[in-house]
């Protein structure tokens, strides 16, 4: 359904995630990426760590193949458990180094994982927490497997770095045979009665179209072998799902906690303020009016009529206090109705549209009215538009908001106004906020909110 206040305009097309809309402008280069990938500081990065992973592995794998075969054959001792926890130990701390290198060459920032918890603060629980941790044994994992594709990865990326480079400038140092080797050029070919060299113009033009080809694939090659690495190092070295999902939900519940509290005193702030103030003066009004009502009757109507005008404004706060908590309309009728309503309010014209089959969870949909709410405030107090969009729709588990407006552009969740508080409202409950504002307008927030039913 569509509800329109305000003047009638056009209604804004709906851009999904990944638009063309949603992409900041790139960077111009005189060359297009295809030629001066070789020449990035991003090729050389990741071509300086695939010659570091060869040796950094043989490290990696000896130590931990060596320490591992030993403990586990001391097993029957009881030094095969100190030699275990000394292998996993040394491989966490290789880890570490692994984290680093990714981390300054491939700009690849991966979380340290959760630490070692032992029961008891002794060397003997300290090794077999090491034991009992699934992150030692990943570490361990990693130095196995990361073996054979570094070596892998080493001879593909010289073969080509080396390859590439020296048919690119053949044409430069191709004089070197016939000067000091005694032939007319590179030899391509050659048993015991055919020789074959590269020594015509044609042979070493051809030689350097191929380099040049070759050369210009290799920063290709190369991103592709680092995004095993990156795989690798992201999926073996880095927190478990569940441990960062925990320290996500501890962060969220923080959130909440913060935000009940301040919501909290907000309300109790507007009560002593507002409605409660009132409400104590209408008592001293109607207590002087008692008063006089048989000295002076025409000021005591005058009184208690002064105190029905209190009265009425002090329930209108009360009713503007209880739309902040939870409206009633939106318990009653719905999200649509709901943000009807505060559009409505709105200091400018605003479109509201909302498709949605069905209802979601009541937490839900409160979180949604207040988002838009305190969106379309913010078109109220600092945009300067002069219309406004409140799309709300279902794509599969997940409930989307978009609010839309031509004003002044420049909104940024970074700088902690009240859009950053905004986001962290949604991240407790999983949800997402992304705002498009480029200076001049216009602006494009989207919210994300898990549907729950």
């Amino acid at each position: 359904m569509a509800t329109e206040y305000g003047q009638g305009y056009g209604r804004l097309d709906r851009p999904g995630f990944g638009g063309a809309g949603d992409e900041e402008p790139a960077r111009r280069h005189l060359l297009p990426a295809g030629l001066r990938a070789p020449f990035e500081g991003r090729t050389w990065r990741e071509f300086g760590y695939l010659m570091l992973s060869l040796p950094v592995s043989i490290l990696m794998f000896t130590f931990a193949v060596t320490m591992l075969s030993l403990g586990a054959g001391l097993l029957i001792t009881f030094l095969g458990i100190p030699v275990l926890a000394a292998a996993l130990a040394g491989c966490r701390g290789l880890g570490a180094l692994e984290r680093t290198r990714a981390r300054a060459l491939l700009r690849l920032d991966v979380a340290d994982p959760e630490p070692v918890r032992p029961v008891k603060r002794t060397p003997l629980s300290w090794g077999i927490g090491l034991m009992r941790s699934g992150t030692s044994w990943r570490h361990v994992v990693y130095a196995i497997v990361h073996f054979p594709w570094a070596v892998i990865a080493f001879s593909v990326a010289v073969s080509f770095w080396t390859y590439g480079w020296a048919m690119l400038t053949y044409p430069l140092w191709q004089w070197v045979f016939p000067v000091y080797v005694g032939v007319g050029g590179l030899q391509l070919y050659g048993d015991g009665t055919h020789n074959v060299y590269l020594d015509n113009p044609f042979e070493i033009t051809v030689t350097a179209a191929v380099g040049l080809l070759i050369t210009l694939a290799t920063p290709w090659i190369l991103r592709a072998l680092t995004t095993v690495d990156r795989l690798l190092v992201s999926g073996l070295l880095g927190p478990s799902r569940l441990a960062t999902r925990v320290v996500e939900l501890e962060s969220d519940r923080g959130v909440v906690v913060d935000t009940a509290a301040a919501d909290l005193r907000r309300i109790e702030r507007d009560l002593h303020d507002g409605a409660q103030a009132r409400l104590v003066n209408l008592a001293m009004d109607l207590g002087l009016a008692k008063e006089r009502l048989a000295e002076d009757p025409q000021a005591a109507a005058r009184m208690v009529d002064e105190a029905h005008g209190e009265v009425k404004t002090a329930l209108q706060e009360l009713r503007d206090l209880a739309r902040g908590i939870h409206p009633a309309v939106l318990t009653d009728r719905g999200l649509d109705a709901a943000l009807s309503s505060v559009a409505s309010r709105c200091t400018v014209p605003v479109q509201v549209d909302v498709d949605l089959p069905s209802r979601p969870a009541p937490a839900i949909e409160g979180i949604a009215y207040f988002t838009v709410s305190e969106l379309l405030q913010n078109i109220s107090k600092h945009t300067q538009a002069t219309r406004a969009t409140v799309d709300v729709w279902r794509v599969e588990n997940r409930l989307l908001l978009q609010v839309t407006d031509n004003g002044t552009g420049g909104a940024d969740v970074t700088k902690g106004s009240g859009l950053a508080g905004l986001a962290e409202r949604l991240d407790a409950v999983d949800g997402i906020l992304v705002v498009d504002s480029p200076p001049g307008g216009p602006t494009r927030v989207t919210a994300e909110l898990p549907w729950r039913g």
